[in-house]
């Protein structure tokens, strides 16, 4: 059984979000949207990132955006 550890879309690199499946080379544009934005409070905003609408969906079980 994995115990896997969410990843804080705030505060992980684009390396370590292009290892999550889902959002495989998208990482730099995450970070980039992160960056401009001041972060996320909801992972549903990862639909607002260019090229991602929808495509985050199945990776939500791995991420979290922090103080939760």
């Amino acid at each position: 059984m994995r115990n896997e550890v969410p990843i804080n879309v705030n505060a992980a690199s684009a390396v370590e979000l292009d290892a999550i499946p889902a959002l495989a080379g998208h990482g730099f544009e995450i970070v980039r949207y992160r960056e401009e934005r001041g972060g996320f409070s909801d992972l549903r905003q990862l639909d607002e990132v260019p090229g991602l609408t929808g495509k985050a969906d199945g990776a939500t079980a791995s991420l979290t955006v922090g103080d939760s």
